[in-house]
C-alpha cells in the first residue's frame, strides 16, 4: 500500500518542492494551502489531492486530515510547513499582519499536529516541521524569529509527547533559502529542493532511527 504524505503549506517553495520529491518517491500526496489557484496545478502534476487549508483555522486543518483519511485511509507523514514572514523591527510593518504571522507560524503548527496525531500514531508515522535557523539564534527586531523559536520548542515537545508510540519527529531548520517572500543577496543560497531532499532523507530512515533535527545552511553563510 502506498504511503501518504500530508503537506500543509504546499502551494509554493519548500512545500511544493517536497510534494514533487514525495510523489517521485511513491507517496500519495495531500496538499493543503490557502492559494487554491497555485495548489491545483501542483496536485495535477504530482497526482495528488488539493485541499484549501488556512492553518490559522483549526476546522480547515481538520478537513485536510479528514480528506487524506477519506481518500487513502491512512497518513504516514505530516509536513507542517505553512508559515509567513514579517519585516524586522518592532515598529515595522502592519500590526494585524504581525498578529496573523504569529497565529499562522505558531498556532498553525499546533493545529497541524493536533489534527493528525491520532492518524500518525496508527501508522507509527513521521511528523516533520519547518522551523528556521532564526529559531536557534535571535534576529534583531524579528518577531518572525520569535515565532520560529516557539516552533523549535514545539517540535521537541511533540517528540516527547509521541515518545513510545513509534511516531518520529523531525525539525527542519534552514538557513538562507531562496523562496517566494524571502530573497537573499548572498551567492549560493539554498533552494527549496535542497530542503525537500532533506525531508525525504529523514523520513526514509529505518523505524528505529529518529532524526530529530536537521540544520541546513548554505556553505557561504557565516552565521
Amino acid at each position: 500500500m502506498d504511503k501518504v504524505m500530508v503537506i500543509a503549506g504546499a502551494s509554493s517553495g519548500i512545500g511544493a518542492a517536497t510534494a514533487r520529491r514525495a510523489a517521485q518517491a511513491g507517496y500519495r500526496v495531500v496538499l493543503g494551502a490557502r492559494s487554491q489557484d497555485k495548489l491545483q496545478p501542483l496536485a495535477d502534476e504530482t497526482g495528488g489531492i488539493a485541499v484549501r487549508c488556512d492553518v490559522s483555522e483549526y476546522a480547515d486543518v481538520e478537513a485536510l486530515a479528514r480528506r487524506a483519511l477519506d481518500e487513502f485511509g491512512r497518513i504516514d507523514v505530516v509536513f507542517a510547513n505553512a508559515g509567513v514572514g514579517h519585516p524586522r523591527g518592532f515598529e515595522a510593518g502592519d500590526v494585524e499582519d504581525a498578529k496573523q504571522m504569529v497565529i499562522t507560524n505558531v498556532f498553525g503548527v499546533y493545529a497541524t499536529i493536533r489534527a493528525t496525531a491520532k492518524a500518525l500514531r496508527e501508522t507509527q508515522g513521521h511528523l516533520v516541521i519547518t522551523s528556521s535557523i532564526a529559531g536557534r539564534r535571535a534576529l534583531k527586531g524579528s518577531l518572525y524569529s520569535a515565532t520560529k523559536f516557539a516552533v523549535t520548542g514545539m517540535a521537541e515537545a511533540a517528540r516527547q509527547d509521541f515518545n513510545g508510540t513509534g511516531v518520529r519527529t523531525t525539525l527542519i531548520s534552514p538557513g538562507m533559502v531562496q523562496t517566494p517572500g524571502f530573497t537573499h543577496e548572498l551567492e549560493g543560497v539554498l533552494v527549496a529542493d535542497d530542503i525537500a531532499r532533506a525531508v525525504l532523507w529523514a523520513v526514509a530512515q529505518p523505524a528505529h532511527m529518529d532524526v530529530n533535527e536537521i540544520l541546513i545552511r548554505p556553505t557561504a553563510q557565516d552565521s
